[in-house]
């Protein structure tokens, strides 16, 4: 069986595929149009889709002798690259999780519920007090109450309304912060998140989407 013959055109069609899937990651990550875990997966699926277009159109994959050993070797190498690099992310999540800053620590003993470890408290609550409501409305600007006084230990209650999800971001988009360990508030439309206020102290939060959109919260004792 003869080789298979390479054409220009084969050449450009394959470049020109190969930028769009590096330009469209890169124009989603500049202009913050997706974060988080699904900015993540964006990438990992542009990443691998090009991985397939330049196989195939500058690898010929799939169109030398013997095509199905070829795709069939080619998948296995991907399978054990993917196990590698899941395994690699795993272990590294985990000893991320093992090994936590101070105000995460204080995050994670809030989520599992624990107070005190060998008589050492963890800063987290003891005992949940009030329960305050934020709403977020179908316009896409308004949250209310936009100002919001509790005391240490109430939780704090998202509810979003509106037919998208919402991204809450501690601090201001130029100086973004965290509260007790949390960056982001992610609240998918009609859902509710709520937060613990184990921390004093006056934050802002305002929408990834929509920085107009902002809450001012004041923790006190």
């Amino acid at each position: 069986m003869s080789k298979p013959k390479a054409t220009v055109g084969g050449y450009v069609t394959g470049f020109i595929l190969s930028v769009i899937c590096t330009l469209i990651p890169y124009y989603l990550v500049v202009n913050k149009t997706v974060s988080g875990n699904n900015l993540l997966a964006t990438i990992v699926g542009f990443a691998s889709l090009q991985v397939l277009i330049q196989a195939f159109f500058f690898l010929h994959l799939g169109r030398g002798p013997k095509p199905l050993y070829n795709i069939a070797f080619f998948g296995a190498t991907i399978g054990i690259i993917g196990v590698v690099i899941g395994g690699s992310l795993f272990i590294m999540h985990n000893l991320n999780y093992n090994m936590l800053p101070s105000e995460t620590t204080k995050q994670v003993a809030e989520g599992e519920g624990i107070a005190q470890v060998e008589g050492k408290k963890t800063g987290a609550c003891e005992a949940i007090g009030k329960n305050h409501q934020v709403i977020i409305g179908s316009d896409m600007g308004t949250a209310s109450p936009g100002t919001n006084e509790a005391q240490l230990c109430d939780t704090l209650s998202f509810t979003n309304q509106d037919s998208m999800t919402r991204e809450l971001v501690f601090g201001t988009p130029t100086k973004p912060g965290s509260y007790a360990g949390q960056s982001t508030i992610s609240i998918r439309k009609g859902k509710s998140e709520t937060i613990t206020l184990n921390q004093l102290g006056t934050y802002t939060l305002f929408d990834h989407h929509n920085p107009e959109l902002r809450v001012t919260l004041t923790v006190t004792q």
